[in-house]
């Protein structure tokens, strides 16, 4: 599986920006998918993550309310909506996808992820 992220770029604080990732080589319409953030000189966190019927969505606390993750199965795409960005939301953003798990626990979403993207830098001036 091949993870290829796009759409970052430089916006000014409060503004938007959607993230695509496009799987290739396999499909991962069966696959939970994820989003991850790294900012510069620390560990990289996580961001959202749904299941692949999408019924099941997860997101971290500081993005809650102001990005919103989406799959478009038919298009081996997951997107990643960010509104009313913040400086702190600077960062390289990668997608990644991990084999269905065996039970849907609580912290399901937050590891096992076997496929990831190369990241895409998204940048938010204050």
């Amino acid at each position: 599986v091949q993870l290829v992220e796009s759409g970052g770029g430089l916006v000014q604080a409060g503004g938007s920006l959607r993230l695509s990732c496009a799987a290739s080589g396999r499909t991962v319409i069966n696959y939970p998918m994820g989003w991850f953030r790294q900012a510069p000189g620390k560990e990289r966190e996580f961001v959202a993550a749904m299941t692949w019927t999408g019924a099941g969505t997860h997101y971290a606390d500081s993005v809650k309310g102001r990005f919103t993750i989406s799959r478009d199965n038919a298009k081996n795409t997951v997107y990643l909506q960010m509104n009313s960005l913040k400086s702190e939301d600077t960062a390289v953003y990668f997608c990644a996808a991990r084999p269905v798990p065996r039970t849907y626990d609580s912290t399901w979403y937050l590891s096992g992820y076997d496929y990831w993207g190369q990241g895409t830098q998204v940048t938010v001036s204050s």
